[in-house]
């Protein structure tokens, strides 16, 4: 049987995308479900575009009901996949899915993580520090943000006169090459 994931992602989903695109055709894991807390998110048109099913949640359903996590358990969901959702995971949904909860964080922690750090915000402050390099942590999800074990990271040179766009290009080059690879690794390393 295929191993099943599902990604939760609050905006556009362009690594969302190339998950889809990774397991569209493959022989042991498929994408069976996106998440989001954004009515708007383009996530969801690259979802209809793959043919994958979707959720909309409110904080309402995702804090105080089990509904998120009945939906993931009746789909048999065997990894989940946080892909620019920008929500702390609740206590009860890490219990649920224990160690099967991975994120992907747009610099190399621990710097430049924690709550409100994210998207173009982590940029501007590696920039601003003055950095030589940044780069990806892929990492599992606990209680607090950014703070769970490192599972990959890989790097990127800051050349001198590089812009907010140019280093938002080499990080997205990177989460697009090792995003998908360090998935099916971890898959492959899952029992059953």
């Amino acid at each position: 049987m295929k191993k099943r994931i599902a990604i939760f992602a609050s905006g556009s989903g362009s690594n969302a995308q190339k998950i889809m695109e990774h397991f569209k055709r493959h022989a042991d894991a498929e994408v069976v479900l996106i998440l989001t807390n954004n009515p708007q998110a383009y996530v969801l048109q690259r979802a209809d575009n793959f043919e994958v099913p979707s959720h909309i949640f409110d904080r309402y359903e995702f804090y105080e009901t089990d509904d998120v996590i009945n939906l993931l358990k009746n789909l048999q969901v065997d990894l989940i996949v946080l892909a620019g959702f920008l929500w702390l995971v609740p206590e009860r949904l890490l219990n649920a899915f224990p160690n099967k909860i991975i994120n992907l964080h747009p610099a190399l922690l621990p710097k430049y993580g924690g709550k409100g750090m994210y998207g173009d915000r982590v940029h501007h402050a590696i920039l601003e520090a003055g950095e030589e390099e940044s780069g990806i942590t892929i990492h599992f999800v606990n209680k607090e943000f950014d703070e769970g074990e490192i599972i990959h990271q890989s790097r990127f040179k800051i050349e001198p006169g590089d812009n907010l766009e140019m280093v938002k290009f080499k990080g997205q080059q990177l989460e697009h090459n090792n995003f998908p690879k360090v998935i099916e690794s971890l898959l492959k390393k899952m029992k059953g």
